[in-house]
């Protein structure tokens, strides 16, 4: 399963590469030329090594990002359960996962993969001090100058490791209760920033002169043109982002029985979620892991209700309930989680079916 797992993801990145970047592309053209700005850190990064920028850049970035986070899951994999061979059916159903590496290669240039990579390291690194609590604030506020959305959709995940990793090990004392708040509060105010006050101030047509005048290939008229055509995303009030959502939720959630028979596949992996949850030695623990479920899916939830890349929002918020399952490893627990079996028929089928799926998709599934 691990080999056609490999093969099918060298498939995907070919694929991906036959595809014009349009979005992502944009998005490296976009620094703080203008004043401050959101979706803009990684373009300011790329403006100060370059003032051309070839289309190939999106797919080195892209694929750097993606084998660093790769290289760090199979370190926290192998942290938190070991590479035995029993352990290698759940290794299986998470790596191999079409919701996880398959679909950050399919979304390669897009800024998911970038919370996904913050929060393995956060699950990686050690957690007693304060230093922590400070580290995973400057994070998230990172992560949000890439992009905003990561406020819904890694930051809270971040949030709930911080707690079980940190808090939960260490508890609450008034000075790291104090860093805790004062750390919120700053990431909170630089989402508010970003998104009410990350909007160009300047006109569309002089945006857009500036984003084609760092094209390398100027003689790609398909690309200029489709720069205009996107230039709305940095102008698009959260209102017209909000209706927009609205208007294609018919048809977004003709995806839904997709989405679910997908979840489904990987059902061995879920039962494992579950026996891991009930076999935690403390009943606080049992009920701060649900309510941090629920929390996170909270956040997507109000990510669905604003922004219509449905494909993506479900796909990441699966691998935040991966991550979540680390985190929760790291807790005592007070019997031995039975491992999802190698023999067992049915846990083989749905390996199969999960290494079967190339990628979900970024708006509709597929």
């Amino acid at each position: 399963m691990l080999a056609v797992n490999a093969a099918v993801m060298v498939g995907v990145l070919v694929y991906k590469i036959t595809l014009p970047p349009y979005v992502p592309y944009l998005h490296l053209l976009v620094d703080y030329h203008f004043g401050f700005s959101k979706r803009a850190l990684i373009g300011a990064i790329v403006a100060l090594f370059t003032d051309k920028v070839p289309v190939w850049l999106v797919f080195a970035i892209g694929g750097a990002a993606w084998l660093v986070t790769a290289a760090l899951f199979v370190r926290l994999f192998r942290q938190t359960f070991g590479f035995s061979n029993e352990h290698l059916p759940l290794f299986v159903l998470m790596v191999g996962s079409p919701f996880f590496l398959k679909n950050f290669l399919f979304s390669l240039g897009h800024f998911d993969i970038y919370g996904c990579a913050a929060a393995i390291v956060l699950l990686l690194v050690p957690a007693r001090s304060i230093a922590f609590v400070i580290g995973a604030a400057l994070a998230s506020m990172v992560l949000i100058l890439i992009h905003h959305i990561h406020f819904l959709m890694y930051v809270p995940t971040i949030v709930v490791i911080v707690v079980l990793r940190h808090y939960l090990v260490q508890g609450v004392t008034p000075r790291n209760a104090l860093a805790g708040v004062v750390a919120m509060l700053a990431v909170g105010a630089l989402f508010l920033a970003t998104q009410f006050w990350g909007t160009l101030t300047v006109s569309p047509a002089e945006f857009v002169a500036r984003a084609q005048g760092r094209v390398a290939d100027p003689s790609n008229e398909n690309m200029l043109r489709h720069i205009y055509a996107f230039a709305y995303i940095w102008y698009q009030p959260l209102s017209q982002e909000v209706r927009d959502t609205w208007a294609r939720m018919p048809s977004n959630l003709l995806g839904v029985p997709v989405y679910a028979l997908l979840i489904w596949f990987h059902a061995p992996l879920w039962r494992y979620f579950r026996e891991s949850v009930c076999a935690l030695a403390s009943d606080i623990h049992r009920r701060l892991i649900v309510a941090a479920i629920v929390f996170v899916s909270a956040a997507y939830f109000v990510m669905f209700a604003m922004i219509f890349d449905y494909a993506r929002w479900v796909s990441n918020w699966i691998v935040c309930l991966f991550l979540i399952l680390h985190a929760i490893r790291t807790l005592p627990a007070s019997k031995q989680v039975p491992l999802v079996s190698p023999d067992d028929r049915k846990s083989i089928i749905h390996g199969w079916l999960v290494t079967a799926i190339p990628r979900v998709g970024i708006i509709r599934p597929f």
